[in-house]
């Protein structure tokens, strides 16, 4: 039971996105479509599952004076292998996320969760918080993107839904990412309370 409320506890109470407001910057910059925001979501997602069970399996070597060097260093391998896969075999969704990929290194929650969580727990525990942080900030990514692809320009993964003459172009732009980010905060704060 224990390893399903780590698992799930990125999903709901958690959720870096709705919850803990962390990870802004790629929530905000990468989301203008579905398929954007999934794509950053399990990029990050493969980074923070692999990054916390490599962690996890070498925090009992790695001297406290260089700990958080260290984890960067290991983050950032997967970062490495993520973003040239990426630009190998999806190379325009590549293009679309652009500089946001090698920043995954520096993202708050993969940082996070490498210091909080696997640093101080089992590999089986690390891959499974991993796994639910991961996916519920691929969750939160594509429902943003969802939203905002859908109002922006009538489609929702590339598939029209309305002619794009009713869509607001505010929901692609910059200001849009706010103003539904924050929709979704307070929908998300009213469904916790009940």
């Amino acid at each position: 039971m224990n390893r399903l409320s780590n698992f799930t506890k990125g999903f709901v109470k958690e959720n870096p996105v709705f919850v803990l407001l962390l990870g802004m910057c790629p929530t905000l910059g990468t989301t203008t479509s579905a398929i954007n925001g999934m794509g950053m979501g399990l990029a990050t997602t493969f980074v923070l599952v692999m990054g916390n069970v490599a962690i996890s399996m070498v925090k009992d070597v790695i001297p406290a004076k260089v700990r958080i060097p260290s984890y960067i260093v290991i983050i950032a391998s997967f970062v490495t292998m993520v973003d040239l896969s990426m630009a190998g075999f999806l190379p325009a969704l590549h293009a679309q996320l652009g500089l946001f990929i090698p920043l995954i290194v520096v993202n708050c929650i993969v940082l996070g969760r490498a210091e909080a969580f696997a640093s101080k727990n089992t590999v089986g525990a690390s891959f499974i918080d991993g796994l639910g942080m991961g996916l519920g900030f691929t969750f939160a990514l594509t429902l943003l993107g969802s939203i905002r692809e859908i109002l922006g320009s009538g489609k929702v993964f590339g598939v029209a839904l309305f002619p794009d003459k009713y869509a607001m172009l505010i929901f692609v732009l910059a200001p849009g990412a706010f103003i539904a980010l924050g929709y979704l905060i307070a929908v998300m704060n009213k469904l916790s309370k009940k």
